[in-house]
């Protein structure tokens, strides 16, 4: 059946038809790392959310540019962005190394969670430090247009004066009272007319280390300024969708667009959307109250919150079981419940190609698969697919244990649908198969017990058998030897 996407817009603050501005061509923008640090969990909600919508685009026909940016300087310390040290400037005087080694390491870093997840890469990744020029060029025409001025060799946007004309909490849904109002002062701000003014580039002082001349001395750019230069230069004045974490919305990506405007007249998106925060056990994750762990450390388990460690692809379908808008909690529970989901729906999965086909079916496939692109189709509503997905794995072990009888068309229908919605849209991968060397290893492992049970050391017999099986596989011993299985 004839469906359309509706996405929610944080712009108008309700769902929209999506219409792309040159389909089947689309432009979408995601705000990428700071590469300071290692990947958090919030910047892998965020991009697996992304990853989601730009593998459903895809699969839709679409031709999506996926921009999605590295900063790799300007972005201070401040909640604003440009008060305060350059965090990779002072990651490199602490470590004493030279910036770009602090970008290389965490960027490298980056991209092996991201593989691990399985997300894919985005058509262009520009680095702020590679678009220099253009950030430039943009901070020229906005100090043209009037709504920005030059202090001792730094350039600051013009909050107030933009917000005579245009609407400058037009994203946050702010009044301009308001948002001065909830203005704290920070250090450094003399310059500024505005408390909500902020820097377009930014004097260097002499021990800083990441600078570049402009026609107002030395000095970088400011954090805001970076993706816009970056989103016109890639997508043009006004493309599709913009995204990031809701933690952007309030500053970074209304900073944008009042940079967009004053500068082109233009908003640079139609749709944007924002992934929501995370939680543990309810709690805000965060350093300060010790519940904030890296990627890695869910991997291993290495953290003193986690009874142990969860795979990448648990992690990714834990994920999205929650739906992008919604807050997503962490906790041992959660996420044991999505392990033992993800196991059974990738069980059925490969329980599809030994399905017997029966003359006459009992089961329609077709209600099913409309059923799955209703829930993508309603703002990539990810847990009502895993819900159909578990409904399509319903029926498969009932086919599969001679319960259910299904037809071939009906069968063909299946395969596909599990196919498409699994593997093309929500990315997911059996990780048994993904590893080749696997069974090689294990059958090297079943060889060792066998050695041991041979030489009557149960003791390491046993604690095989019980490694295997805490980590999810089943050793089965009978007269022609011993077999393994995934449980």
């Amino acid at each position: 059946m004839e469906q359309s996407l509706f996405v929610y817009n944080t712009l108008t603050r309700k769902k929209e038809k999506f219409v792309p501005l040159a389909p089947p061509h689309v432009g979408m923008y995601v705000c990428g790392p700071t590469v300071y640090s290692d990947a958090h969990m919030g910047n892998c909600r965020t991009y697996i959310s992304f990853d989601l919508v730009f593998r459903y685009l895809t699969h839709l026909g679409y031709k999506v540019r996926y921009v999605r940016n590295i900063t790799d300087a300007g972005h201070l310390e401040g909640d604003a962005g440009d008060e305060g040290e350059d965090k990779i400037s002072k990651k490199a005087k602490l470590a004493q190394l030279e910036p770009m080694e602090i970008v290389q390491k965490y960027t490298v870093g980056f991209h092996e969670v991201m593989q691990l997840l399985n997300t894919l890469p985005p058509s262009i990744e520009p680095t702020a430090t590679g678009h220099i020029i253009e950030q430039i060029e943009l901070v020229k025409i906005i100090l043209e247009k009037g709504f920005a001025y030059e202090v001792n060799g730094s350039i600051y946007f013009d909050v107030e004066k933009y917000n005579q004309s245009k609407d400058y909490g037009l994203l946050n849904g702010r009044n301009l009272e308001d948002l001065l109002n909830n203005t704290r002062t920070l250090g450094g701000q003399d310059d500024k007319h505005g408390k909500l003014d902020f820097a377009l580039w930014i004097k260097a002082k002499p021990e800083h280390l990441m600078k570049w001349p402009s026609p107002w001395g030395l000095g970088f750019p400011g954090w805001h300024l970076e993706c816009s230069a970056m989103s016109n230069k890639y997508l043009g004045q006004q493309f599709d969708i913009h995204g990031g974490g809701i933690d952007l919305m309030p500053t970074h990506h209304t900073n944008e667009i009042a940079q967009n405007v004053a500068s082109c007249g233009k908003i640079p998106a139609n749709y944007w959307l924002h992934t929501n925060m995370l939680t543990v056990n309810g709690q805000k994750m965060s350093k300060s109250l010790g519940n904030s762990f890296l990627p890695h450390e869910l991997f291993s388990g290495e953290h003193s919150i986690l009874s142990r460690g969860y795979s990448p692809m648990t992690v990714r379908f834990f994920m999205l079981q929650a739906h992008y808008r919604s807050t997503l909690d962490f906790g041992n529970d959660a996420m044991e419940a999505s392990e033992k989901g993800f196991k059974r729906l990738m069980n059925a999965y490969g329980l599809l190609k030994n399905l017997v086909v029966s003359e006459e079916g009992e089961v329609q496939i077709q209600p099913l698969l409309d059923n799955c692109y209703s829930a993508m189709n309603d703002d990539f509503n990810s847990p009502v697919l895993i819900a159909e997905l578990f409904e399509a794995s319903r029926i498969v072990n009932s086919v599969y244990d001679k319960k259910l009888k299904i037809d071939q068309p009906n069968l063909d229908l299946l395969k596909t649908l599990m196919t498409v919605f699994i593997e093309d849209v929500l990315g997911l991968q059996n990780e048994q198969a993904a590893n080749d060397d696997l069974p090689k290893i294990l059958d090297l492992i079943v060889t060792l017990r066998n050695e041991a049970k041979t030489n009557k050391d149960y003791a390491t017999s046993d604690k095989i058998r019980n490694g295997l099986q805490t980590i999810g596989f089943q050793l089965n011993d009978s007269k022609e030897g011993t077999n393994w299985s995934k449980i």
